[in-house]
């Protein structure tokens, strides 16, 4: 059964042509999580515990750590000051977000959002988006319908799912519904299951 994070699902329908192909390959054939080859992992980790900790926007930097890898060092200072500028003079308050996993057929997305925050008193569950690659819309899209649909029932009333573009400290949340989604999800899904089964371990 394929078991895919909502990151590489989002990859997978955001492709085109034979690029699903192998993307499907490199996940099917990938080894076991390694914490050390997840690049953003400090720094989604370092945000988290600073909201869940009540700690003020100052105190970041602290929850993330020193960062001495020449690769990362200015990727996570681009991301963290486009992090400080989304944040801004606005109340957040911490509360966990939910997790859960989405399943279609023989598939299952797990649709594991960072951030459950309260802005000004308005609860929103927010999915962190740190690359330098363009946020585009049909990603923003499937994204947030996964988290709606996966997450509604067990959020707070009330609660917008949204994606943060980390790097450009912007907040992307739908604002009108897009008929025919399911439909369109219903079919990648369908097509990922097909072509995984094709791929040989």
């Amino acid at each position: 059964m394929p078991e895919l994070s909502l990151t590489d699902f989002v990859d997978f329908a955001s492709a085109g042509g034979t690029s699903k192909l192998t993307k499907v390959r490199r996940f099917k054939l990938r080894p076991e999580y390694e914490p050390a080859f997840d690049f953003y992992k400090r720094l989604r980790e370092g945000i988290v515990s600073c909201h869940a900790a009540g700690d003020a926007k100052s105190q970041l930097a602290k929850h993330v750590g020193d960062i001495t890898d020449a690769k990362k060092k200015g990727h996570y200072a681009d991301a963290i000051k486009g992090y400080k500028k989304w944040w801004g003079k606005k109340p957040l308050s911490w509360f966990a977000p939910p997790r859960e996993a989405y399943s279609e057929g023989d598939v299952s997305i797990r649709v594991n959002p960072e951030l459950g925050l309260r802005v000004d008193g308005k609860p929103h569950v927010i999915k962190l988006y740190f690359k330098a690659d363009k946020l585009s819309k049909p990603r923003v899209d499937v994204i947030t319908h996964l988290m709606d649909k996966a997450l509604r029932a067990s959020a707070p009333a009330g609660t917008t799912m949204c994606v943060l573009d980390v790097r450009n400290g912007k907040l992307i949340a739908p604002t009108v519904p897009i008929p025919d989604l399911d439909a369109v999800l219903r079919g990648e899904i369908a097509y990922l299951a097909a072509v995984w089964e094709s791929v040989k371990t």
